[in-house]
């Protein structure tokens, strides 16, 4: 870890210099990039002149174990399990912060949930899981709404769709796609036997319309009289909107705001973010051939998370993480975890560099 620190700052420091030059501080539009990427890094820089700080006074103390001065020996067995600490701790940040971010993780976020295998039961779970979702982002600071919604016949949702605004929404949420499964005592069950159900969470990063290009062509667009339990999901007039992208079969829908004008726009956006998650699926799947990676292997298919209510228990299969804090975690606090995955991604990926 302390050689690819040090070459870290070696780089940020050649790059310093590089801006310094006057014919690159002569053309604008290179100076400007390269001093975009260089304020990128200034807090990287800062943790790994720090590590490097720690970890030199880590080995003088260890050296001064054996010193033949009893005070100074004694002293260096007090400084050194505290500066492991704070190492070690550095390091999990150091991590994160060395890996280049995704080009798509500051862009806002599209979050749906769909029921899976369970009937009644998976609705109810995937009612659970958009509680805890909704949760967890506004305590975050993010802000949610509701793009589509289907509520199913007991309570919960067979789908909803949320757009998540914020710095990094889908930085922060990327890793909770795929299947999540339940085992508890569904509430119709009356011999308390645990049944296991599935629901299915997709994020995709809000595209521009620069990111996907679509035909008008393309598309088969249909409008119907939005549904629901009432409220603001209820219209009387034929407001709702479904696009088909018939190249890729991909279907959208948006029935929550008042006019179709506004409906096709949101399922336009929902749309382009389909298109653009699909290939960025394609992408992970070819980088996952090439290295083995623990969280991001784009296949949403995957089982990736159990939430078992009897034991109070969360296992997320991809990093062997296991939490006996269900109770917190369905209330929203999912910080432990999304710490975790992103931790293990950086992992992996300086494994491979």
């Amino acid at each position: 870890m302390v050689e690819k620190v040090q070459k870290f700052l070696e780089r940020y420091e050649e790059l310093e210099q590089e801006l310094s030059k006057p014919e690159i501080a002569a053309n604008p539009e290179i100076f400007t990039k390269l001093h975009k990427n260089f304020k990128a890094l200034e807090k990287t820089y800062a943790v790994g002149c720090e590590y490097i700080r720690l970890f030199d006074d880590l080995r003088e103390w260890k050296g001064a174990l054996n010193d033949s001065d009893a005070e100074l020996a004694q002293a260096a067995k007090a400084e050194i399990g505290p500066l492991e600490k704070q190492i070690e701790s550095m390091e999990s940040e150091l991590q994160i912060l060395m890996v280049a971010p995704d080009p798509f993780d500051n862009r806002n976020a599209i979050l749906e949930i769909r029921a899976g295998t369970g009937g009644d039961e998976s609705s109810l779970f995937a009612g659970d899981l958009f509680k805890m979702y909704r949760a967890y982002l506004e305590n975050s600071g993010f802000k949610v709404e509701i793009t589509d919604i289907s509520e199913g016949t007991v309570g919960g949702f067979k789908e909803i769709c949320l757009f998540v605004k914020g710095p990094e929404a889908y930085g922060v949420l990327k890793f909770e796609s795929g299947a999540h499964r339940v085992q508890r005592v569904p509430e119709t069950e009356s011999q308390g036997r645990v049944h296991t159900s599935a629901a299915t969470v997709a994020v995709m990063p809000e595209a521009e319309e620069v990111d996907v290009e679509i035909r008008t062509e393309d598309l088969k667009v249909d409008v119907y009289r939005a549904s629901g339990a009432g409220g603001q999901y209820i219209n009387k007039t034929d407001s709702a909107v479904r696009i088909t992208h018939i190249p890729s079969g991909v279907v959208v829908a948006c029935q929550t705001e008042r006019s179709q004008i506004q409906n096709r726009s949101k399922a336009m956006e929902l749309l382009r973010s389909r298109l653009l998650d699909h290939a960025i699926a394609e992408k992970q799947k070819k980088e996952a051939a090439e290295r083995k990676s623990l969280v991001g292997t784009g296949d949403r298919s995957d089982k990736i998370r159990t939430y078992n209510f009897p034991q109070n228990r969360v296992t997320d299969h991809r990093i062997n993480l296991t939490l006996y804090s269900l109770d917190k975690i369905i209330a929203g606090d999912l910080q432990e975890i999304i710490n975790a995955l992103h931790l293990a991604d950086a992992q992996s990926k300086l494994a491979a560099s």
